[in-house]
């Protein structure tokens, strides 16, 4: 397991290292005193698996850290360390595993992990997409929309972030799941992120309007109909027969 912890007190660190011990004394962590040190290793693979990242730092904001965190490795369960609660919302409202007042216990990091253990336990589809020099691992679920835009294919990210990813559109599309349909040339979304589906028109659920084909229109509509049915009756626990 890959563990770092970011803090720019070295005593910190150092107290959060002694409890990490008395957790689990097989676990070891990677240490960081600034966002810009951590963000170089999380891009190295494997990626983390948990970071705790202090959210006053020197010229650093930790919750702006943690946006940069998730755009290159989203897998990274992320648990906030403060020595207060007044980013709490702002640190929920980016889905942190966890919210620690320092200072760190041994209960503080086991909760931590146990929640890291319950979300790793629904998996999540995943894929690695190259932007210019940089590689970002992407969760499907989170793109909301794949458009070709000549030689590259723009994907659009449920945040409202879009990567330029330099490969074709056919071959992008290949690696997208059951939950993508294609609703024009080069236009693929995502039909969890669709808000209406018209008869010429989807609407996305950010308000984005895209042309549907006007030949494929009824089998397009059908498809997500069906698309539908399909996960409302898994919901209900609907059984035919």
């Amino acid at each position: 397991m890959r563990i770092a912890v970011c803090d720019d007190d070295l005593q910190e660190q150092k107290q959060f290292e002694e409890a990490l011990k008395c957790f689990d004394t097989t676990q070891s962590a990677e240490t960081f005193n600034n966002g810009t040190a951590l963000l170089t290793a999380a891009k190295k693979d494997p990626p983390f698996d948990i970071v705790f990242l202090d959210i006053y730092m020197p010229g650093e904001n930790g919750i702006d850290i943690a946006k940069e965190l998730q755009a290159v490795s989203p897998e990274t369960g992320i648990v906030f360390v403060t020595t207060s609660r007044e980013h709490a919302v702002d640190a929920f409202s980016l889905y942190a595993l966890h919210y620690l007042v320092k200072p760190i216990t041994p209960e503080g990091i086991a909760e931590a992990f146990r929640r890291l253990t319950e979300l790793h336990s629904e998996y999540r589809e995943r894929i690695s997409l190259a932007v210019g020099s940089e590689r970002y691992t992407v969760f499907l679920d989170q793109i909301c929309l794949l458009e070709n835009d000549n030689h590259a294919v723009n994907v659009l990210l449920a945040d409202g972030q879009k990567l330029k990813v330099w490969m074709s559109f056919n071959e992008l599309e290949k690696k997208m799941n059951g939950n993508f349909l294609k609703i024009n040339r080069g236009i693929v979304v995502n039909m969890d992120h669709i808000a209406q589906m018209g008869t010429d028109t989807c609407i996305l659920q950010d308000g984005i309007k895209l042309p549907i084909a006007i030949r494929q229109s009824a089998a397009i509509r059908a498809a997500y109909d069906n698309y539908v049915f399909d996960r409302l009756s898994k919901r209900k626990g609907f059984k035919e027969g």
